[in-house]
C-alpha cells in the first residue's frame, strides 16, 4: 500500500522551493546535490551507488520526487527494490526506450526496467513527441512490444514510417506491413472516451501491484512548466486515470518528475549531448521562476491529493 509519506530526493532544488507541499505532509529529503550534476541525463555506477547509498537502498512505498524530467532514469533504480510481480504504469511525453546509449539515461530507463523479469507489464501514457515520429524510431525497442508486454498510448500522434524494422503484432498499434516497410498507427487517447478506455487497460494487467511514474511533461503548460517540450494531456485527463488507477490495483511505490531547475551537469561530452537533446522551445522558456514554481507545486499537490483520498 502507498505510504503518505513524500520522499525528496534533493538533486536540484527544485522541489524543496514548494514550501506548502512540504509542510502539508510528512516529508524526507535526502540532498543529493553533490550527485546532480553527475546523475542529470545519465549516471554511472559511482552516481547510483552514492544515491544507493543515502537513500537506504532503491525499494520505498513512499511517492518520490526525483526533480527535473532529466533525473527520470532514476525510477529504474527506485523500481529496481521491487521483486514482486509487478507492472509498471509511466506517464511522459517521451517513451523513454531508446537503445542507443550503453549508460542508464532519462531516454532508454524504460529498457533497463524491463530487463526485470518480475516487471510483466509496462503502459506508457501521453506519449507523443517526436521520439514516436520515423527517423527516431531506428533505435526504438519495437522487441518490447513483443507479446504486448510494453504498450503505448499517446494523446495524439500521426502514423510513424520504419523501414528494414520489424515491428511486433501488440494491441496498442496497428501496423501496415510491405515487404522493407511498416507503418504504424498509434492508438490515441484523443477523441476516445478517457475512462471507460483507460479501465480497460487496467483490467488487463497481469499483476494487481502497480509501480506508477509520472514526468510532469506529459501535460499542457496550464499544468506543468518543465525543460521539456508541452506534453498534450490536460491536469483534468492525469488525474481522472490516477484515480482509475488507486480504485483498481494496488500501487506499492510512485514517483514524480518534471519539476523544472537549471540544467547544471558535470562533464563536457553529456554538456553537449543536453544541449543538443534538450529542445529549444520548452513549457518553462521565458516564465518567471516564481510562477513555475506555484504552478508545478499546485499540480503536485492535486497528484497527491488524488492518490492519497
Amino acid at each position: 500500500m502507498l505510504s503518505r509519506t513524500i520522499r525528496v530526493l534533493n538533486f536540484d532544488d527544485s522541489v524543496i522551493k514548494q514550501k506548502t507541499l512540504l509542510s502539508r505532509y510528512r516529508s524526507e529529503i535526502i540532498d543529493l546535490r553533490d550527485v546532480g550534476p553527475r546523475a542529470r541525463f545519465w549516471y554511472g555506477q559511482k552516481a547510483r551507488d552514492a544515491i544507493k547509498g543515502r537513500t537506504g537502498g532503491p525499494g520505498s512505498n513512499a511517492v518520490t520526487f526525483l526533480g527535473s524530467g532529466d533525473f527520470h532514469h532514476i525510477s529504474e533504480m527506485l523500481i529496481s527494490g521491487f521483486y514482486e510481480p509487478l507492472s509498471v504504469i509511466d506517464f511522459d511525453f517521451h517513451p523513454d526506450w531508446f537503445m542507443a546509449s550503453p549508460r542508464p539515461n532519462c531516454g532508454s530507463w524504460i529498457n533497463d526496467v524491463l530487463k526485470k523479469k518480475n516487471i510483466l507489464k509496462c503502459i506508457l501514457i501521453g506519449v507523443s513527441s517526436s521520439d514516436i515520429s520515423n527517423f527516431p524510431l531506428y533505435t526504438a525497442n519495437f522487441k518490447a512490444l513483443e507479446n504486448d508486454r510494453v504498450e503505448i498510448y499517446p494523446y495524439s500522434h500521426k502514423p510513424s514510417v520504419v523501414y528494414f524494422r520489424k515491428v511486433p503484432d501488440n494491441i496498442s498499434v496497428e501496423v501496415e506491413r510491405s515487404p522493407f516497410r511498416s507503418r504504424i498507427f498509434w492508438s490515441e487517447l484523443k477523441g476516445k472516451n478517457l475512462a471507460e478506455f483507460f479501465l480497460h487497460v487496467l483490467k488487463r494487467l497481469p499483476t494487481k501491484n502497480v509501480y506508477l511514474t509520472i514526468d510532469k511533461d506529459c501535460m499542457n503548460k496550464d499544468a506543468a512548466l518543465t525543460n521539456w517540450e508541452e506534453g498534450r494531456l490536460s491536469l483534468d485527463d492525469l488525474l481522472l486515470m490516477l484515480k482509475l488507477i488507486k480504485d483498481n490495483t494496488d500501487i506499492v511505490g510512485a514517483d514524480i518528475t518534471g519539476d523544472w531547475s537549471d540544467i547544471v551537469i558535470k562533464g563536457m561530452a553529456k554538456s553537449i549531448v543536453s544541449k543538443l537533446d534538450h529542445p529549444k522551445n520548452f513549457s518553462a522558456k521565458a516564465m518567471p521562476k516564481a510562477e513555475i514554481t506555484r504552478l508545478n507545486e499546485e499540480t503536485n499537490l492535486r497528484i497527491l491529493e488524488t492518490l492519497f483520498s
